[in-house]
């Protein structure tokens, strides 16, 4: 184990790379303009896409759901924890996205090593996209299976990966939406070589449930991989995660697929089984939020005529964004050291944009990921580009 001196050591070396991370205690309650130890902010570093964090309506569900089946759900799901309200929640999550069934977890984290590890073992396979989240890198660890990370967005790397493999379980693992960069996984083609190959095709759309699709029902929507009302059934290999706490603006996960899917994960998913389950107030107010995001799309829209609107705004700067249309816009950097000074001038502005420096990106790549949310205005953005065509002008 090591010693506390070489711990002390460890993370000296980490601030002498300019990659040291702090964590600030905000005050109130999410949205594009927060409070962090003290100051205001117009913030940019938020996942809250539609700006349901501080909605009046899911507040208010909270607290009546609270004062009639109180704050804790008390236990596993498996024992008594597992809620009327969670049932519900997870039959309409299910309806929403276009597949059959649907099981609750606490997180995405969690959801992620929990299917993963119940379908996979010593003798199967994963095919990982090499930017995936670190909870599906982390769940490919767990378990146990050998584990292959192809190219990011590179099919026919992955091909080669999947013909060559002898696998007795095989299961294709991506983003829907990649978190660092924005950009979209060809879902379709994805599912085509699942089909070709006998393997699963997991879905990881934290970050496109809410937003993409028709009335935010997600990336499988948005690809047309499933209808509504659903002509035909759902291709039995899919598997579909989306998390609560972003565009819902509350929190948890769920997984959506097939019946007997799920009912395997209910007796393998050790995520499930072996943690208390959410509050059921917060399933409550999730309900609520189905019912935001289904009639949302003036929000949609607004997100939309921002992002185009940063985008044009930041023509001429000297950082690059990467190509994305989605909320979460990439202001490419490059050394650690400039990504933070940037950060820094932004802060001081009053502007909060953290910088995001590997491991969580590749090398050479550090940035500023800028995250917008239908709560900001366009007013918001300019300000924003201003401070970043001044700190260019300073910095020549």
């Amino acid at each position: 184990m090591p010693a506390p001196t070489e711990l002390a050591a460890r993370l000296a070396e980490i601030a002498a790379r300019g990659r040291l991370r702090r964590r600030w205690a905000r005050d109130g309650g999410q949205g594009a303009h927060i409070w962090l130890e003290g100051r205001e902010y117009l913030s940019f570093a938020s996942n809250d896409y539609l700006g349901l964090a501080n909605h009046s309506e899911l507040v208010a569900e909270v607290q009546i759901a609270a004062g009639r089946h109180g704050v804790g759900a008390g236990a596993a799901h498996l024992l008594s924890g597992h809620h009327a309200l969670h049932q519900a929640l997870e039959a309409e999550l299910a309806a929403f996205v276009g597949l059959p069934a649907a099981l609750l977890f606490t997180c995405g984290y969690m959801a992620n090593l929990g299917v993963v590890t119940a379908l996979l073992g010593h003798h199967d396979a994963i095919f990982a996209d090499r930017l995936n989240h670190a909870s599906l890198t982390d769940a490919a660890i767990l378990s146990r299976a050998q584990h292959h990370r192809y190219p990011h967005l590179d099919l026919a790397a992955l091909e080669r990966m999947l013909a060559d493999s002898r696998a007795r379980v095989k299961l294709i693992a991506t983003d829907a939406v990649f978190s660092m960069d924005g950009d979209l996984a060809p879902l379709p083609e994805l599912l085509a070589l699942a089909e070709r190959y006998g393997a699963w095709l997991y879905v990881d759309d934290a970050h496109g449930f809410g937003v993409l699709g028709a009335e935010g029902r997600g990336s499988l929507e948005h690809h047309r991989l499933t209808l509504h009302p659903s002509p035909l059934p759902p291709h039995p290999a899919l598997i579909y995660m989306a998390t609560l706490g972003k565009a819902a603006g509350v929190s948890g996960a769920f997984v959506a697929g097939s019946p007997e899917l799920i009912d395997w994960l209910t007796q393998r998913a050790r995520t499930h089984i072996y943690t208390t389950a959410s509050p059921p107030m917060l399933a409550a107010a999730v309900r609520r939020s189905l019912r935001l995001i289904r009639a949302g799309e003036q929000r949609r829209a607004q997100l939309r005529g921002l992002i185009e609107r940063l985008r044009r705004g930041a023509e001429g700067l000297p950082w690059r964004l990467r190509p994305s249309d989605t909320p979460i816009q990439p202001l490419i950097v490059g050394e650690d050291a400039a990504a933070v000074q940037l950060s820094e001038a932004l802060r001081t502005r009053g502007l909060w944009v953290p910088a995001i420096r590997p491991p969580t990106v590749p090398e050479g790549t550090a940035r500023l990921r800028i995250s917008l949310s239908a709560a900001h205005r366009e007013a918001d953005i300019d300000r924003l580009l201003e401070a970043l065509h001044a700190i260019a002008t300073e910095c020549r």
